[in-house]
């Protein structure tokens, strides 16, 4: 509820400098956005019941709140806000204790049980065919050739190299290591680098895009980000992200067009595919950019839902084989 507005200065100078933290310690763009708005509505709930300082917030007014939060109605497509919303209005909630304790505040007490979703639908994972329809709409998802060449391109980065979208909108044309096969991404999560490896299709992809079509951009020359727009300027965000919509519409395919599928999408499904075509979990995490392999264990999870024999058979001999011989790692395959 972005449209909220708040009385109270204290609230509002808070608001202002939690999003700024954020921006600092590397979160990505809609998280900077869409945290601070979070606890901007919680803000409004503590004013609208006289509570005017943090210093006052306690874990009966945080249950309380939340208790509200999911009973209010969901403004944009009607009926409870979903369990994914109320998990990033408790992001808000754990992030902002972060943030107080960080500016040596002594935090407030959150006892919130994470709502559990439906993994499969939370993942929202493509197949290896939809992802080839993807690439075959690039063929004619824009008139004009170099969208069309750079769309190309923006799957490469966002499927085949598994990329956030902050990361995208950070990769520039140096960040392209054609002799080394390589990917060189500087702006991941927390500002942690990693290295990704290109194939030789995808290499000729970038290739083909940044000799030929990028060229064709207005002032190309004045900004060395790999994505440009028509004013020759960095392509934000949200312009990957209505690329992706165009890319699906050009697919024809209605139920592509239905379900939420996202530029972390298709991040999740490359890291899905590798998962089954037999890939080691360690080299799924360091692939994807993971401070840890609990992140990637979600993965698991889901190829568990949808009853991969194959995979699941894969994964227990990989953990048996850890069990027996702890201090090796899992081989790992190149990909």
């Amino acid at each position: 509820m972005k449209s909220l507005s708040l009385n109270n200065h204290s609230y509002k100078v808070i608001v202002q400098d939690f999003r700024q933290w954020l921006d600092i310690i590397g979160y990505a763009e809609t998280t900077v956005y869409n945290l601070p708005n979070h606890l901007k509505e919680f803000f409004h709930y503590l004013e609208q019941n006289k509570i005017n300082s943090i210093n006052e917030i306690n874990t009966q007014i945080v249950t309380d709140y939340y208790k509200q939060l999911k009973e209010r109605r969901n403004q944009r497509r009607g009926g409870a806000l979903s369990k994914g919303q109320l998990n990033k209005h408790q992001q808000a909630l754990f992030k902002f204790r972060e943030y107080l304790k960080e500016h040596h505040h002594s935090g407030i007490n959150i006892h919130l049980k994470r709502e559990s979703k439906n993994e499969k639908d939370a993942l929202n994972v493509l197949t290896q065919n939809e992802i080839k329809e993807l690439f075959k709409a690039t063929d004619y998802s824009h008139q004009a050739e170099r969208i069309r060449q750079r769309d190309k391109a923006i799957l490469v980065c966002a499927y085949s190299c598994g990329l956030r979208r902050n990361e995208l909108v950070h990769l520039n044309i140096k960040d392209v290591f054609f002799d080394k096969q390589r990917l060189f991404v500087s702006q991941g999560k927390n500002y942690k680098e990693r290295f990704v490896p290109l194939n030789n299709h995808s290499l000729k992809i970038l290739e083909e895009y940044i000799y030929d079509w990028r060229t064709e951009f207005y002032k190309y020359k004045e900004t060395e980000s790999l994505s440009i727009n028509y004013r020759g300027q960095r392509l934000q965000g949200m312009s990957f992200a209505n690329r992706l919509k165009a890319i699906i519409k050009a697919t024809g395919n209605t139920d592509l067009e239905y379900r939420n599928i996202t530029l972390h999408s298709l991040r999740h499904s490359i890291a899905t595919h590798f998962l089954e075509q037999g890939a080691a979990m360690e080299q799924i995490s360091i692939f994807l950019g993971h401070a840890s392999l609990e992140s990637t264990q979600i993965y698991t999870h889901f190829l568990e839902l949808t009853g991969n024999e194959q995979v699941q058979n894969l994964l227990r001999k990989q953990s048996l084989q850890q069990q027996k011989y702890p201090n090796i790692p899992t081989k790992r395959r190149s990909f």
